[in-house]
């Protein structure tokens, strides 16, 4: 007679002795890729399991995909930490999970004062049957029309609360980072007197400027 499959019990958490880190589901992971010279796999644990005895320890997961994993690939407005939630279910040895890592909401990552190499952050669900993104659509800034890449240094204006990149208001960097006031084309049309704020200059970055610049460790 042929011997059934061994029972396996649900694990609340289990310690990973290579990295002295206790997971739990729910707990977002860095995963060795099949690849060494590939960046480390994120993923969420959706569930842990072990046999009987509590070694052969597995891990149910759900992909994050890196924006060049998907379909359409990277584009411009990707921040080099984002990361989409996926579709993609699977089963790893525990053995695989290098590192713990948080992933952020959209609105979270903004708001942090310090991005960490741990630190990803999720806008989107993917399909990755179809590419299909989950919402399809979200807001879009300044002339070029695009969504908002937190990595880049925008300013915004004044008068409409738009945000704009320096290079699509014939900027630099530096030259917005000394503006007091900022009004766009299409609000100095509408009001030339603002033209004088809009002309003040200030080397005053962090009291003067709300320009939208992550810093890194």
């Amino acid at each position: 007679m042929a011997k059934g499959k061994a029972p396996r019990r649900t694990l609340d958490s289990y310690t990973l002795r290579n990295i002295n880190k206790t997971i739990k589901a729910g707990d977002c992971v860095l995963m060795r890729p099949a690849e060494r010279s590939k960046p480390q796999y994120v993923a969420r644990i959706e569930r842990i399991e072990a046999d009987a005895r509590g070694g052969n320890v597995k891990v149910h997961v759900r992909w994050y995909y890196r924006p060049e994993e998907s379909i359409g690939g990277r584009r411009q407005f990707h921040g080099s930490k984002e990361v989409f939630l996926s579709d993609h279910y699977d089963v790893q040895s525990a053995d695989t999970i290098e590192a713990k890592c948080t992933v952020h909401s959209f609105k979270s990552y903004t708001k942090l004062d310090a991005v960490g190499n741990d630190d990803f952050f999720c806008r989107f669900e993917y399909n990755s049957a179809t590419g299909a993104f989950n919402p399809d659509r979200v807001a879009v800034y300044c002339k070029c029309e695009m969504p908002y890449n937190p990595d880049d240094l925008m300013v915004q204006c004044e008068g409409c609360s738009d945000w704009f990149h320096p290079a699509c208001i014939e900027m630099t960097a530096e030259e917005v980072k000394l503006l007091d006031h900022y009004f766009c084309e299409t609000c100095l049309s509408e009001d030339p007197k603002k033209l004088q704020n809009s002309l003040a200059s200030s080397v005053d970055l962090d009291t003067k400027v709300d320009a939208k610049k992550r810093r890194r460790r």
